[in-house]
């Protein structure tokens, strides 16, 4: 399996999601915008907005080539002076609807390769309601833990943990929503925490990870699309926008790099809503559905 085929498998993924969505909508039309990285390679920006359900959203696919920048030198602890090149492929999406009653969700799933053959797997899919619906949440969990379970039992609990630590914001001291899956460096034949499968046998677990997406979140447009939804509702839509922003251009490390690293800025900041507000110190009223949600944000809940 080389990189041609990952690739390959990723450019047919954005193609099927996109499918997916638009045939769920109704309306929206995914416009693309082809691009090229000036280190080599690039991608298909995939933009959607002012659809029946989808306000704006991004389907991505990247495959990006060159040396290695040395900010990744130093955090994959390289040497300053290994002449490394790499390829980066990958699927990317975020999608934040027109209701508050349907949930923002995220997905990325990629593949890492070094000139001098080391390479490995990452990714995750989380799920971000306005509202926390609590039958969502264990639909969204134990679909994703019997993806995980098909492949390795280690992998649905440490990577739940993994998400729940890296979707959080610690100067909110709440988590972005309700968590999910997350995992990185997945390589092949390593020993312990699960790792010790074959290169194949990882991909197969990424393909059934970004195979998931489209039956999860257009089951979510299908369920809550049409439920009515009040003014102060859709303001509680925009302040967890906020938060959502605040996460994305704060803490968010893939952000952040590919920003610091001259990505493609439209890309990049595709996951980021058309609206979003701040209100100082905004406080929900005590058993309102907004405290309950904010009650339900916290980390090592077992959904599944």
């Amino acid at each position: 399996m080389d990189v041609a085929t990952v690739e390959n498998y990723f450019k047919n993924l954005q193609d099927e999601i996109c499918r997916a969505l638009e045939a769920e909508d109704g309306l929206a039309e995914f416009q693309e915008d082809s691009w090229e990285h000036n280190s080599g390679g690039g991608g298909r920006t995939r933009l959607v907005q002012n659809g029946n359900v989808i306000e704006k959203g991004g389907v991505n696919f990247s495959s990006v080539k060159g040396e290695l920048h040395p900010r990744l030198r130093a955090q994959m602890e390289l040497g300053p002076d290994e002449a490394y090149h790499f390829t980066a492929t990958g699927v990317s999406i975020v999608l934040h609807p027109h209701s508050p009653k349907v949930p923002i969700i995220h997905m990325n799933v990629r593949y890492f390769e070094l000139s001098d053959g080391t390479c490995w797997f990452g990714g995750g899919i989380d799920l971000t309601p306005h509202y926390v619906v609590s039958e969502d949440a264990r639909l969204f969990h134990r679909t994703l833990k019997d993806v995980c379970d098909r492949h390795h039992p280690s992998f649905y609990p440490d990577f739940k943990n993994w998400a729940d630590d890296y979707f959080f914001i610690p100067h909110r001291d709440e988590t972005r929503g309700v968590g999910g899956i997350f995992f990185d460096y997945l390589k092949p034949n390593l020993p312990g925490k699960g790792q010790n499968l074959s290169k194949e046998e990882l991909f197969h677990f990424v393909k059934e990870v970004g195979e998931s997406f489209a039956p999860l979140y257009t089951h979510f447009m299908r369920q809550h699309r049409d439920e009515p939804f009040t003014e102060q509702e859709k303001k509680w839509q925009y302040l967890r926008r906020g938060r959502y922003v605040e996460f994305n251009l704060v803490w968010d490390r893939g952000t952040k790099f590919g920003l610091e690293t001259n990505g493609r800025t439209e890309s990049i900041l595709m996951s980021l809503p058309p609206q979003a507000q701040w209100e100082y110190d905004f406080r929900p009223e005590p058993d309102s559905a907004e405290a309950e949600t904010l009650a339900l944000l916290v980390k090592g809940i077992d959904w599944a």
